[in-house]
């Protein structure tokens, strides 16, 4: 499988696996979903993510 979404910059973010470069780390995203947010409310929040970031 083969994530477009999700991008690994060594200066950024300490190297850990982010959504587009955006300084958003993957593990803040499954964060916010395991506590029970919405794709929407992720948005209304976030609102420089997209869905497409969030369904990767």
């Amino acid at each position: 499988m083969t994530f477009t979404r999700i991008t690994v910059n060594p200066e950024m973010c300490g190297g850990k696996p982010c959504i587009r470069n955006l300084r958003f780390p993957v593990s803040r995203l499954l964060g916010l979903l395991a506590s029970g947010e919405t794709r929407e409310s992720i948005i209304l929040a976030y609102p420089y993510l997209e869905i497409e970031d969030i369904d990767e």
